[in-house]
Formats: structure tokens, C-alpha cells, sequence
């Protein structure tokens, strides 16, 4: 029995959404962070570049 997978583009949709989505939400919210409490900002910061490098293994391999 073949079984065949239809359309996949919403399954990339998510999996792209997931890499780069709440790092650019961390992102958004540090920079508005900046000028009243700096500190939490680079807090951030630092956590959206980590889940950006983890999202980017983790979903990246699943790309290959």
C-alpha cells in the first residue's frame, strides 16, 4: 500500500514560523525595552541569538 503525503507548504509554513518567530518577537520587545531597563534588554537579546541558533539545528535538520 503507497501512501502518499499531499500538499506539505503549511508544515514549512509552521516549521519557518517556529525558527524564526520568537526570536524576532524577543527581538521586537528588547528593542522596546531599551531605553527604560537596558539590562533586561540584553537579556533578550541573548535569548532570542540562542533560540535563534537552537531553532535554526533543530528545525534546519529536519530540512535535509
Amino acid at each position: 500500500m503507497i501512501l502518499e503525503i499531499g500538499n506539505l507548504n503549511g508544515l514549512i509554513a509552521l516549521i519557518i514560523g517556529v525558527m524564526f518567530g520568537p526570536p524576532l518577537l524577543l527581538s521586537v520587545i528588547g528593542v522596546f525595552l531599551y531605553k527604560n531597563n537596558p539590562k533586561a534588554s540584553k537579556v533578550l537579546f541573548i535569548l532570542a541569538a540562542i533560540y535563534l541558533l537552537i531553532g535554526l539545528g533543530m528545525c534546519g535538520s529536519m530540512f535535509i
